[in-house]
């Protein structure tokens, strides 16, 4: 299991407060040929290296804030936010020469039609400075790792990066910087840099349009800065880490759908971070992160990875090795949906052999999806289903069709069970929806007291005639011999 609670990372930075207000466009204005956005909700929450901290804790990590915050509306919002966000605390030192930045953005029909940006840029003062640096001190004896999050707002002055990366290597913390300015020199010293491939580029001055290049770009800027390593991020192409000592790992994307890439970047070295905080080396920690940028980028707006999203994603990764890829046990599967209820989105669950898949089952499926945000699909052990089918079942093992379930995109998690019935998952995990085919009647479907009692309900999906595991097998059973007849 992936566990990061012993570890505290330091995140120094520019912090922002991001706002999402969503609504309708039903016309356009009678002042000028712009539409109206009839407001429904807003949303808010820490972005800048506020979201790397927030990705920290999500990920079940600790988090210690250093930023400049003013005593404006949107500077006592974040505080708000920190102050009932588990894992993250701060050492934020109060600014009178800027507001607190705030970015808004109007969303409409899933898109967002409008961006406003609420800053004021300046250099800091020499007290802002100071207090920066004071905060950092405070901070670092807590700190099994650094990130230095740059977002080219002021607050990451050569001052800060200098005391900041002195102060860890004095106790032997590793250092991780995202880049923003074009001078990676800046950055002397640090553990990893994590630029994406626009960044290398203008900064390494060097063309990166192919592995080769990417490696020789981020060996330049890495000998530039002093760093011991550069993880460079690649989008749909996946990441490459250079090490001074030579090493290269290639990791390519985890293919999904891509929602919104916003806050990718924090994901990915805040889970670098932690990970490496946790003993990991830099390439151990790569295929977390990556699997963590996987899951962020499916959401929309600026999002973070769950400990258990990532965990799902990895497929199990550092769960009993006897569990097969891609399945994910009780305890998973429980943080899973507590996770995904929080969110406020709607759980199923439904359960079968799914021995020899058919059309049938992708409708049940594709039914059982239309029907919730997220789908749980339990599969019968390989024990279970002689005993419901006879000794000549199941024809494909539970790791096979545990790969074939998993990899059907109506699906989010797979688990096992071994019993005659369900009904001890489901009084674990409590779905919102209870999905079975319309054979059953609502009250012959196991578990439907349980979710009924919880405030969900029963869902029978509608049959494809004459679909069944059986039926395929008598018919390749039939083929089979007139084959041999002949």
């Amino acid at each position: 299991m992936l566990d990061f609670s012993d570890s505290t990372v330091l995140c120094i930075g520019d912090l922002m407060l991001d706002r999402f207000a969503y609504g309708e466009i039903e016309r356009i204005s009678p002042e000028a040929p712009v539409p109206v956005l009839r407001l429904t909700r807003t949303t808010e929450m820490l972005g800048g290296v506020g979201n790397v901290a927030n990705n920290i804790a999500a990920l079940g990590g600790q988090a210690v804030l250093v930023g400049l915050l003013a005593m404006d509306s949107a500077g006592a919002t974040i505080g708000e936010i920190i102050g009932r966000t588990p894992g993250i605390s701060s050492h934020l030192v109060e600014t009178r020469r800027r507001p607190t930045i705030c970015k808004t953005r109007y969303v409409a029909a899933g898109q967002q039609i409008v961006r406003t940006d609420d800053e004021s840029r300046h250099d800091l003062s020499p007290a802002e400075e100071a207090g920066l640096i004071a905060a950092i001190d405070g901070a670092m004896p807590e700190a099994q790792a650094v990130i230095l999050s740059d977002y080219g707002k002021g607050v990451v002055s050569d001052g800060v990066i200098a005391h900041a990366v002195a102060a860890a290597r004095a106790r032997g913390v590793p250092v991780f910087v995202d880049p923003k300015s074009l001078d990676f020199t800046r950055y002397q010293g640090v553990t990893c840099l994590t630029p994406n491939l626009r960044e290398l580029a203008a900064a390494a001055r060097m063309p990166v349009g192919d592995d080769a290049s990417v490696i020789a770009a981020a060996r330049k800027v890495m000998a530039d800065a002093g760093a011991a390593s550069v993880l460079v991020t690649r989008a749909e192409k996946g990441m490459i880490l250079v090490e001074a000592g030579g090493e290269v790992l290639m990791v390519p994307a985890r293919a999904r759908e891509v929602f919104d890439v916003s806050g990718a970047g924090d994901t990915v070295i805040a889970t670098m971070a932690l990970a490496h905080a946790s003993g990991r080396t830099l390439a151990e920690s790569v295929p977390i992160a990556n699997a963590a940028a996987g899951v962020v980028v499916s959401k929309a707006g600026t999002a973070t990875a769950h400990i258990a999203e990532v965990m799902h994603e990895l497929g199990g990764a550092g769960q009993d090795s006897a569990q097969p890829p891609g399945l994910s046990s009780l305890a998973l599967a429980t943080g899973l949906v507590q996770h995904w209820k929080a969110a406020g989105l709607t759980v199923g669950f439904t359960n079968g052999c799914f021995d020899i898949v058919h059309a049938g089952h992708i409708a049940l499926l594709a039914a059982a999806r239309a029907q919730c945000d997220r789908l749980i699909v339990a599969l019968n052990t390989d024990s279970s289903v002689q005993v419901l089918k006879g000794p000549s079942r199941p024809i494909n093992a539970l790791d096979k069709r545990v790969q074939v379930i998993a990899a059907i995109r109506y699906v989010d998690c797979v688990i096992a069970f071994g019993e005659q019935t369900p009904l001890e998952l489901i009084t674990r995990l409590v779905p919102d929806v209870l999905i079975k085919g319309a054979d059953y009647t609502a009250e012959t479907v196991v578990g439907a007291d349980v979710v009924q009692a919880a405030g969900g309900r029963v869902y029978l999906a509608p049959l494809v005639q004459g679909q069944s595991t059986t039926n395929v097998v008598d018919q390749i059973r039939e083929r089979g011999g007139a084959t041999g007849a002949a």
